[in-house]
Parts: C-alpha cells; sequence; structure tokens
C-alpha cells in the first residue's frame, strides 16, 4: 500500500528529489526499517545522515536529508529539505490535510498510553484505526506519527505529552483532533513548572488545536478541573466530563480483583457494566473515558465497552505475567506486576492499590508465606518538593497492605529509612544492585510489583526476575 510518492512528499515538504520512488512507510530507526519506508535522518544523540547508507542497503524507498551524505551516490533517491524535523512536520501536516479520519488528542499527566491503547483497542473494531506505536508524543513522535497515517483511516489516536512549558499547543495544531482528551492532571515535571495549576495550564493548551465544534473529553475529579473547563469555554469547545463527580460520564462503582476490574457507569442516559482484563481503579477512571471520546468521534460506545476487554496494558505500564520460576513444578510461581515505564505520586499510588488487592499463594516458596513485595525505583522530575513526595509515600494507605519494600535510588532511600523495620527490605543506590540480589528479594507465592521513573532503570530488575524462570500471560 504507497503512504508517500515522491510528488506527494515534495509537494508537501517543498524539497527535491533526483528520483521517483515509493514509499509504503515511514521510519526514524534504521534497526526497525522496513523495506520500503522513507528514512528520515533525525539529529538526536547520532545524525540520522551517518545512517543513510545503511538505511538504503536495508530497501529504504527514500530518505529525508537536509544534505546528501559523503557516501551517498547522486543519484539516490534522497529527499532534500532544508531541515529534516521541519520536514516531518510538514508530511505530518500533509497527511493530516489528506485524511477524512476522525481524530482524537491524548495528554495528561498520567496514563496516555494505556488510554491511548484502549482507544485504539475499542476503534480498531469499529474501522481503520492509526495510532503511534510506543510513546510517540514529542516534537518529532506527533509529527511521525502523522505522517504514517494511511489516507483510508476511519480513526486515529495521537498521544501529545510534554515535559516544558509550550509544547502541547503546537502538536495540537499539527494534529487538528475532534476530540481532545485530558485524562488527568499530576505531580509530574514539576521541576520545569511552578505547581500544578501551572501543569494544568499547559496541559489545557491540547484544545487550542480541536477543530470547529471539537469536544474536549476532561476528568471531573481533579482539583484542577476548573482550569481545563475555563480553557474549553475560551477556545470554545463542547465540555464532555468524565469521573465519580461527572454528569456527563459518571463511574458509579468500581471493583478490583485479583485479576480485572468491573466498572459500573452511566453515560448519557445509559447504564454501562462492563470490566477490563486487568486491576486497577487507575484503568477503570480512563476506560469510562475512553467510551466518552468514543461516543464524542461518532463511534458505538456500547461496542467499545465490549469490546475494550480485550485490552491489556503495555509493556512496562502495569503488565501483568506469571513468572514460573522451576520448570518441573508449575506451581512455584510468582506474580509480576511490571510498571517500570514512568513514576510519580499519582500513579505509584494507583499501582499500590492494585497489588495490595492482589492474592499471593501459600505453601509455594521459601517463606511458606506468599507475599505482596514492592519494588520501587526514584520517581524524577518532580522538583523541590522530591524529597518530601518520596518520604510522605511511607502514609499511603495502601502501602500497609504490603509485606516487604525494597527501594533503589537516592530519593526512594527517604522512603526506605521511614518504613518500619518488618516491611524495610533491601535498599542499594543503583537498580542493577538490586537486579543482583534478585533471588534474595522474591520468592514463589509472591506478588511483586515493580514500580520507577524510567531513569532509575529499575526495569533491570523486571528482567532479572523473568530471568528466574520463564513467563506465561496472568490469564493461563
Amino acid at each position: 500500500m504507497t503512504l508517500w510518492t515522491s510528488a506527494d512528499a515534495i509537494a508537501a515538504t517543498g524539497g527535491r528529489s533526483a528520483v521517483d520512488w515509493t514509499a509504503t512507510g515511514v521510519s526514524i530507526d534504521t534497526r526497525t526499517l522496513e523495506p520500503g519506508d522513507l528514512f528520515v535522518a533525525l539529529k538526536d544523540i547520532r545524525d540520522g545522515h551517518d545512517f543513510v547508507a545503511q538505511a538504503l542497503e536495508k530497501s529504504a524507498a527514500a530518505a529525508l536529508v537536509s544534505y546528501k551524505p559523503k557516501d551517498i551516490p547522486v543519484d539516490a533517491p534522497l529527499l532534500i529539505v532544508d531541515d529534516v524535523l521541519q520536514g516531518l512536520a510538514d508530511l505530518g501536516a500533509a497527511s493530516r490535510a489528506r485524511s477524512n479520519a476522525r481524530i482524537a488528542a491524548i495528554t495528561g499527566s498520567v496514563g496516555k498510553t494505556s488510554t491511548k491503547e484502549m482507544l485504539r483497542a475499542v476503534l480498531s473494531r469499529q474501522g481503520k484505526c492509526h495510532a503511534a506505536e510506543a510513546s510517540y508524543n514529542n516534537h518529532w513522535g506527533v509529527p511521525l506519527t502523522l505522517a504514517r497515517m494511511p489516507a483510508e483511516t476511519d480513526y486515529a489516536i495521537v498521544e501529545i505529552g510534554m515535559s516544558n512549558p509550550g509544547e502541547i499547543a503546537p502538536l495540537s495544531k499539527l494534529a487538528r483532533p475532534h476530540v481532545a482528551m485530558v485524562t488527568t492532571v499530576a505531580a509530574a515535571h514539576l521541576a520545569s513548572f511552578d505547581n500544578l495549576s501551572g501543569i494544568a495550564v499547559e496541559k489545557a493548551t491540547i484544545m487550542d488545536g480541536l477543530e470547529p465544534g471539537g469536544t474536549a473529553v476532561l476528568n471531573a475529579d481533579i482539583e484542577t478541573t476548573g482550569i481545563l473547563r475555563d480553557h474549553a469555554t475560551e477556545t470554545g469547545a463542547t465540555q464532555v466530563l468524565f469521573g465519580t463527580t461527572a454528569d456527563d460520564w459518571q463511574v458509579k462503582d468500581v471493583r478490583l480483583t485479583g485479576d480485572v476490574t468491573v466498572i459500573n457507569a452511566t453515560g448519557k442516559g445509559h447504564d454501562y457494566l462492563f470490566k477490563l482484563s486487568v486491576p486497577g481503579r487507575h484503568f477503570a477512571m480512563n476506560a469510562v473515558g475512553v467510551l466518552a471520546v468514543a461516543d464524542a468521534l461518532g463511534a458505538d460506545p456500547v461496542q467499545a465497552a465490549l469490546d475494550i476487554a480485550q485490552w491489556v496494558p503495555p509493556a512496562g505500564r502495569g503488565t501483568r505475567e506469571v513468572i514460573v520460576i522451576d520448570g518441573a513444578n508449575e506451581d512455584e510461581t510468582l506474580d509480576l506486576i511490571d510498571d517500570a515505564f514512568n513514576a510519580n505520586p499519582t500513579s505509584l499510588g494507583a499501582s499500590l492499590e492494585v497489588i495490595a488487592a492482589s492474592k499471593p499463594h501459600d505453601n509455594v516458596g521459601r517463606t511458606i508465606k506468599g507475599r505482596r513485595v514492592a519494588i520501587l525505583g526514584d520517581m524524577l522530575e518532580l522538583g523541590p518538593d522530591e524529597v518530601q513526595m518520596h518520604r510522605d509515600l511511607v502514609h499511603n494507605a495502601h502501602l500497609q497492605s504490603l509485606d516487604l519494600i525494597h527501594c533503589t535510588g537516592p530519593l526512594m532511600h527517604h522512603l526506605w529509612l521511614a518504613l518500619p523495620e518488618e516491611k524495610r527490605g533491601q535498599w542499594a543506590e543503583h537498580a542493577s544492585d538490586l537486579a543482583a540480589r534478585v533471588t534474595r528479594l522474591v520468592d514463589a507465592g509472591d506478588v511483586v510489583l515493580v514500580k520507577g521513573s524510567k531513569g532509575s532503570k529499575v526495569s533491570l530488575v523486571v528482567d532479572a526476575i523473568r530471568k528466574l524462570g520463564h513467563r506465561r500471560p496472568q490469564e493461563e
């Protein structure tokens, strides 16, 4: 299926190409490039121009560059532009302009990617749905998502993130969504903002790119809802609220069991009773928001409620799996909750509720009694109060249900010191040190949560736990 012809790409970017070519995809990484992709030579840690020859050797259709690399023939399929990132943005804008897709844009301090994947799961059963792989939500990820969008797409989902003020509005204006959703506003990236209100003001700018008559789907349960609603009024967006206090899409009841979440909600005068295949109150809240977005896009929310049970969290965002420690004894297992991609006080609190509702297994490990074990890495970019935020976790009600808490990193050391002695496990400055001790951290029968910001590298502990045996999906 043709995604870009050289003529279309030239028209979009104002670039020039010595030969004609046809691309079936767009890639920024030669490691994942597929034959027929247009390779975009972005500059990051490395200059993408250094990889153009490799991309062409791997049968890239062409390369988007700002100059011809030395080792490339004159007649090579190159699309030469003044600036590669701007060229990618121009492709994204042209792709958006030629599409009749109904588009949703999602932002929020917590839950962007999980919510995007929920929405993908339900919309893909009601039409041709396009969404980014992974968390492609920044100044290159959003235009890449749009540039990859097939012209015949029915629904598209664009995730938009930020680290600093002023980043969201330009990306929303590029995506021109019909629906903009804010999952929540929480203490994340406080190193770049004065307070929570400042984060809310930035998140609200996702509405700046809404198409005329567009809809803002907003969390009704947070202290900064008023800021979001005021901005929606300024932009003229139709407001749809979701949450326990919302009139539009109200969460009536959420019940967590060991492996599912049952949700009772009302929306537009109808009752909804549906389930998720994983536990999590935070997942439940966003699931109701997903129904609101689906409805605002013109999809069927009833069908969406039925299909959302097919969704499972992306890797590192609450994925649950069973690790078989002894291949000769299928009962010697532990339950692993991999939430090692990101962390802030709000998301960590949600994860602690999940493990608190989980049931360990007795009489299968060295300790006889199965335990709820948390392995926690630093929460990063929280600003000047970061030490107190880590220390205050000791008061979390769900943490009281845990049997053992291991910590890694200089910030989590403050929680570790505040823990009661009977719950205090091991601490290490680096996650790699904890990973090396993993056989002493967990046991068969345990339910184990691993949570931390990506920069804490606590995912190394996840990998070490997986290497204790082999894994199988939770549903088995």
